[in-house]
Parts: structure tokens; C-alpha cells; sequence
């Protein structure tokens, strides 16, 4: 089982200037930047290693009410990361929040990862599913990104 996806070439340098203006205060959505329907956070979670905080900039799925999010090049750092302390600093803007995240089995992250393909979310495509995939494949897909709940603390 293959852990993490190919990242494309771009999204290192993406990165740095979309980490930029989240640290400077710019409220992101993804994707698209600024006009999308994901918002984006930066994503502040104590390494497993060496306990200093680790921060990344992340798209998070709002749905009925719940913010979660995951990982479209599988299981990188800030997902062990994340798994191991269970909880994490988000921060949008000039705002930040301390949430739990719990990571859900993949039969339960299938069904809304499907409803996100459904919808048409972008990232999907990173996972190897779309919207024609059977639910079985959803819940593959979700054992190799994770997705997690984030609940304010």
C-alpha cells in the first residue's frame, strides 16, 4: 500500500507563497486561492519526534456543520504528526483555535469523501477516486488520506 502520492512539481513553490500570506494574515481559500470553496488554515501540530511545533498550510472540508480535513498526497508528515499528538492549532487570518482531531475509520470517511466527489471537490482527484468510483473504492482510498474531524477544544 502506497503511503504518499507523487506531489506535483508546483506545489512546493505554491506553498511557500500561500504560507506567506496565511502567516501575514490573508484569509485563503482553496482552491483557487482566494475565491474558493475550501478554507484554508494553517495547521499547527507538535512533531512526534521532536516535539516542536510543525505547521502546514491545509484545505479544510466544511460539511453540516463539521470542518474536517486530509491529506490529498497520503500519509506525510503532519498526518503521523496529527495522529500521534490528536490535536492541533488552526489558524485563519488573525485567528486561531485549538481543536481534537480524530482520525475516522475508512468506511466512515468514504461516505463523505464520496459526497465531496459528488460535489465536485478538486482535491479528490489526488486520492485516485471521482465521482463515478464505487464506495469500496472510496474507502481505499481513505486508508491511504486519512481524513480527520477537527472539534474546537
Amino acid at each position: 500500500m502506497a503511503t504518499t502520492s507523487k506531489i506535483p512539481w508546483f506545489v512546493p513553490l505554491g506553498n511557500k507563497v500561500t504560507m506567506a500570506l496565511a502567516r501575514a494574515g490573508v484569509r485563503l481559500s482553496g482552491p483557487g486561492v482566494f475565491f474558493g470553496n475550501y478554507p484554508m488554515y494553517l495547521l499547527t501540530v507538535r512533531g512526534r519526534k521532536s516535539g516542536q511545533p510543525r505547521t502546514v498550510l491545509i484545505a479544510a472540508i466544511q460539511r453540516d456543520g463539521k470542518r474536517y480535513v486530509s491529506s490529498p498526497y497520503g500519509i506525510v508528515d503532519w498526518v503521523r504528526n496529527l495522529r500521534v499528538a490528536g490535536k492541533a492549532v488552526l489558524t485563519r487570518g488573525r485567528r486561531s483555535q485549538t481543536v481534537r482531531a480524530s482520525e475516522l475509520a475508512p468506511s466512515d470517511a468514504a461516505l463523505i469523501l464520496r459526497e465531496e466527489a459528488a460535489a465536485g471537490n478538486p482535491f479528490i482527484r489526488f486520492f485516485g477516486v471521482n465521482a463515478r468510483s464505487s464506495l469500496e473504492e472510496f474507502e481505499r482510498a481513505s486508508a491511504s488520506h486519512p481524513l480527520f474531524l477537527l472539534e474546537a477544544e
